[in-house]
């Protein structure tokens, strides 16, 4: 058995047999990264700059794109670095920190969705009480809850994490994740265990129990109402019932992946999969919500119109 001592690097079987997609892989990594990057900044400053989208609805929309912006960078930058060097090790506590980035990015994500059902709930089926139940100061509650209790539970699964001794260095990902650094623990990591089953409930099912809640009830005024209020409701949540969907699907593939033994698959799909988690929630959201809300489109349209008549007319 390895000394655990000694374990103070992590290899990533995940970029092993895959050095001949080292070009293919950088290039898809940097064009989707580049597409990330622009999308979420453009609508991000679409209604930072533009006064009719200083509604609840959109800041909690800003909140969800600044979550992709922090989901993606961190370790997709790595990734890349990763990549281009040849080197498959990491220090130990910057695989501590990319478990902190991944899990806090996930639970603030379905946190999130989950204060944007619940506003679209209030919209919808109680539209002469919005004004009252979001609030300037309902609405700075909510981002502290979307922002706090996950950053909080992530932050004590990580350091119950980094107190385990190890008695393996090699994870077959490419990059780390909890539950791989556990199975490497020399002894009993119940508690561990335990903690997270807590944390996940906490973080991921309690939002999507909010989640089902809002939808059963917005359902309900959609068959009692008229025509303009489905039409309202499905304008305005299918994009955020897509946007669940999608994300729930990634994280579902990721948990197979590292929960199940999946060697029995080619090495090119456990290379390329995590990429759908990281990169394509990332993607998926400010093209879905920039092309599906007329406000927001409206408001992406002018800023880039600006933006390019600005730099066309300036003086060279």
């Amino acid at each position: 058995m390895m000394n655990s001592t000694l374990v103070l690097w992590i290899r990533l079987g995940g970029f092993y047999d895959v050095a001949h997609l080292r070009s293919f892989y950088m290039f898809v990594v940097v064009v989707l990264y580049l597409l990330i990057l622009f999308s979420n900044v453009l609508l991000i400053c679409s209604v930072v700059l533009h006064r009719n989208l200083h509604e609840p609805m959109y800041v909690f929309l800003c909140s969800l794109f600044f979550n992709e912006l922090y989901g993606s960078s961190f370790v997709v930058l790595f990734v890349l670095v990763q990549i281009s060097g040849g080197s498959h090790v990491v220090s130990r506590s910057l695989c501590l920190l990319q478990i902190f980035h991944i899990y806090s990015y996930v639970s603030v994500e379905f946190t999130n969705l989950a204060v944007i059902s619940y506003d679209r709930y209030v919209a919808i089926c109680r539209p002469l009480r919005y004004g009252a139940h979001m609030s300037p100061g309902r609405v700075r509650v909510l981002l502290v809850l979307v922002w706090f209790p996950p950053a909080l539970a992530v932050g004590v699964t990580t350091l119950l994490t980094a107190s385990l001794t190890l008695c393996g260095d090699v994870i077959d990902k490419v990059y780390c994740d909890n539950y791989s650094i556990i199975k490497l623990s020399c002894r009993d990591a119940a508690v561990n265990n335990w903690y997270e089953l807590v944390a996940a409930s906490v973080t991921v099912f309690c939002p999507l129990a909010v989640v089902f809640y809002t939808y059963v009830r917005i359902l309900r005024v959609c068959f009692c109402g008229s025509a303009h209020t489905r039409h309202k409701a499905v304008s305005t949540c299918a994009p955020h019932l897509a946007s669940l969907l999608n994300f729930a699907f990634g994280v579902s593939f990721e948990v197979i992946q590292t929960r199940f033994d999946t060697t029995h698959l080619p090495r090119t799909f456990t290379a390329f999969q995590p990429l759908y988690l990281l990169m394509c929630q990332a993607l998926f959201n400010p093209l879905m919500y920039g092309l599906n809300l007329q406000h927001a489109r409206r408001a992406a349209k002018h800023l880039l119109l600006t933006a390019m008549t600005s730099t066309c007319c300036s003086p060279p």
